[in-house]
């Protein structure tokens, strides 16, 4: 399996994890401000999403993030995931605590969390839209569901590209991604773990949670976020995530 991925700027390595509504097109607004600030970007599409085809055989997104890192020969790295994105990066973080040395989680979800009735419901009606073959009903599904009230018709425009061609490249995926289970507590790395006021219950209560899971970790609540903070106010984000870095991994 080719993955596909692109590089930007010199210096420390900072690996960006998208969400499954996205791509790696997420990024476009935290690309340029963290190589500015004097980081190597690396992103790349989970299978299935982007430029990345569906799989051919049992996988993992987590798997993939560790051969391509190693393929890259990044010994030492940050992690900045988004919702599913955020997930994987706890995974990679819990199994290679000697290299993952920053973490930052957007929103981010959590392995082998048991959804709540939120969560439940948007992952029944999201099938019945695809169970009738009916992927714009599923994407603006998601739109509604994700969204804050922050953001804007460009966000909303991006999201609504990338979903509709993930959901269309995966009609006849074979296979998902399988998770391992995780002791998040051998995560070593400073953690950040963000989440949103406008947020499903699932995604606030897992950010609220993980200070107690991580030693170290802390969480911070944006009051005016729904689940994709970095789409809603990438500014605002921005800023965050080159504070954080700059403190825990510094650039220079």
């Amino acid at each position: 399996m080719t993955l596909s991925y692109d590089i930007h700027g010199d210096g420390p390595t900072v690996v960006l994890l998208h969400s499954s509504v996205c791509d790696r097109r997420m990024w476009d607004r935290q690309v340029p401000v963290l190589t500015e600030a004097g980081y190597r970007v690396v992103r790349f599409d989970f299978r299935g999403f982007g430029g990345t085809p569906v799989a051919d055989r049992p996988y993992s997104d987590a798997g993939d993030v560790r051969d391509l890192l190693d393929h890259l020969k990044c010994e030492r790295y940050a992690l900045i995931g988004s919702s599913h994105g955020g997930e994987v990066a706890l995974e990679v973080a819990a199994t290679r605590p000697e290299a993952a040395v920053s973490l930052v989680l957007l929103c981010a979800a959590m392995p082998g969390h048991v959804a709540g009735p939120e969560l439940r419901e948007f992952t029944d009606r999201k099938k019945e839209f695809l169970a009738a073959d009916d992927i714009a009903g599923a994407v603006e599904l998601n739109l509604a569901t994700w969204m804050g009230p922050e953001a804007q018709e460009d966000a909303h425009h991006l999201v609504r590209v990338m979903q509709q061609h993930a959901l269309e490249a995966q009609r006849a995926a074979r296979f998902t991604s399988t998770a391992a289970p995780v002791d998040v507590g051998r995560i070593t790395a400073p953690c950040l773990a963000v989440s949103g006021a406008h947020d499903l219950a699932d995604f606030r209560e897992i950010a609220r949670t993980l200070p107690r899971r991580i030693a170290g970790a802390r969480h911070l609540e944006l009051p005016w976020a729904g689940h994709f903070p970095s789409l809603e106010r990438p500014d605002e984000v921005n800023g965050l995530l080159t504070d954080f870095l700059s403190t825990t991994f510094p650039a220079r």
